[in-house]
C-alpha cells in the first residue's frame, strides 16, 4: 500500500511521535511530514512533538515542529508514529479526537491504537516502514536524509540484530540521494559534547556488575544531572557503552525523573529478551533494546529487573547444555 492513498482527500493532517523523541521518532515523523507536504501542498499539515535534541537540526524544516497543543482542533487524519497512543504525551487528546487515526510502528509490544494500524515488528525501525509506504519516485534528498537518520539510530549504525537485508537495501537506495550520509552519522550518532562525555564517563565509572558479571547497571540521579547541567537528551549512548563491556550480556541504565521514579533503558547481546522484561513493567521495545518507567528506589528497581533477567539467563544456559 501507499500511505498517500489513505490521506489524499484530507484537508488537515497532524503527525506525532512519542515523548522524549529519539532518532527513529524524529526521522520517521519528519520524513513523513516532508513527504506529505510535497505530495499534498494544498493540505494543512502539522507536527506535534517534544522539542528534539539539537543534534537533529540537520533535518530540514525542524523549525516547523510545534510543542503547543491547541485545545479545539480536530484533524481529518492524525498519525501516531513509533509508539502507541499512551506515549503521545500532550498530543493524546488531539489524536483521539481526529476523524481518522493511523498508527504506524515497528515495536512488537504495540497492539495498535488507530483506525488503521500498520505494525510490522520485522522492520528495523519505523523510518524503514515509512519508506516502504512512500512512492520512491516522490522521495528527494531531504526526505531521504530524515529516513536514513531514523534507520541509522534504531539499528546502531546497522550493527543491531534488527538490521535485515531489507534494511540494507533501503539504506542503499537512500544514500543515492545527494546528502552527506557519513557526516550525518558522525554528527548525530557518535559526536558528543564535552558535558555529555563527562556524564557518560561518570556513569561508566560508577557502574556495577552483578549476576556473575553478566549484567551491568548504572544510575544517574537528578542531583548529578544538575551538577553537570545536562538533561535526558544528553544521556543517549550511555547504555550502549555499558553493553560494550566484555562478558556483559545485559546492560541497564536508569536516570531519575521524579521522586522515586526512574526512566530505564536496557540493552542485550541476545541471551536476554529485554523487550519481554520491559513489558512486565509497562514498557516495551525490541529483543535487544527496550525501556520502561519504574517507581521505587534505585535498588528496588534493580532487584525487580534482576528477577526477570536471571530467569532468561537461566533459560539461555539450559538451551546451550
Amino acid at each position: 500500500m501507499r500511505i498517500i492513498d489513505e490521506v489524499r482527500n484530507a484537508k488537515t493532517i497532524a503527525i506525532s511521535g512519542h515523548v522524549r523523541p529519539d532518532g527513529d521518532c524524529v526521522g520517521s515523523v519528519m520524513g513523513l511530514y516532508l513527504y506529505l507536504t510535497k505530495e499534498l501542498p494544498q493540505a494543512q499539515i502539522d507536527v506535534y512533538l517534544e522539542q528534539p535534541s539539537a543534534i537533529y537540526g540537520c533535518i530540514s524544516h525542524m523549525e516547523d515542529i510545534r510543542s503547543d497543543i491547541p485545545a479545539d482542533k480536530v484533524y481529518d487524519v492524525y498519525f501516531a508514529l513509533d509508539c502507541n497512543d499512551e506515549r503521545l504525551g500532550g498530543a493524546l487528546e488531539l489524536y483521539q479526537k481526529a476523524a481518522k487515526r493511523i498508527n504506524i510502528d515497528h515495536h512488537i509490544s504495540n497492539t495498535g491504537c488507530g483506525d488503521l494500524n500498520i505494525i510490522e515488528p520485522q522492520r528495523s525501525s519505523t523510518s524503514e516502514l515509512i519508506y516502504d509506504l512512500m512512492d520512491p519516485a516522490k522521495i528527494d534528498a531531504e526526505i531521504a536524509k530524515a529516513i536514513y537518520l531514523g534507520i541509522v539510530h534504531d539499528t546502531g549504525v546497522f550493527k543491531y540484530s534488527n538490521t535485515s537485508p531489507h534494511t540494507l537495501q533501503v539504506a542503499a537506495q537512500l544514500i543515492q540521494y545527494e546528502f552527506d550520509f557519513s557526516e550525518l552519522v558522525e554528527k548525530t550518532f557518535y559526536e558528543k559534547t564535552y558535558v555529555q562525555t563527562q556524564i557518560m564517563g561518570r556513569a561508566v565509572l560508577e557502574s556495577m556488575r552483578f549476576m556473575g558479571d553478566k549484567c551491568i547497571v548504572s544510575v544517574v540521579s537528578r542531583r548529578m544531572m544538575e551538577f553537570y547541567q545536562v538533561g535526558p537528551k544528553d544521556l543517549d549512548g550511555i547504555v550502549n557503552q555499558l553493553l560494550a563491556v566484555s562478558g556483559v550480556e545485559c546492560a541497564i541504565f536508569m536516570y531519575e525523573t521524579g521522586t522515586l521514579e526512574y526512566k530505564v533503558s536496557m540493552r542485550s547481546k541476545g541471551k536476554v529478551d529485554v523487550a519481554a522484561v520491559a513489558v512486565k513493567f509497562g514498557g516495551g521495545g525490541h529483543v535487544r533494546a527496550a525501556g520502561c518507567t519504574m517507581n521505587g528506589t534505585y535498588h528496588d528497581n534493580i532487584n525487580n529487573l534482576s528477577v526477570e533477567i536471571e530467569e532468561q539467563l537461566e533459560k539461555a544456559a539450559e538451551q546451550q547444555e
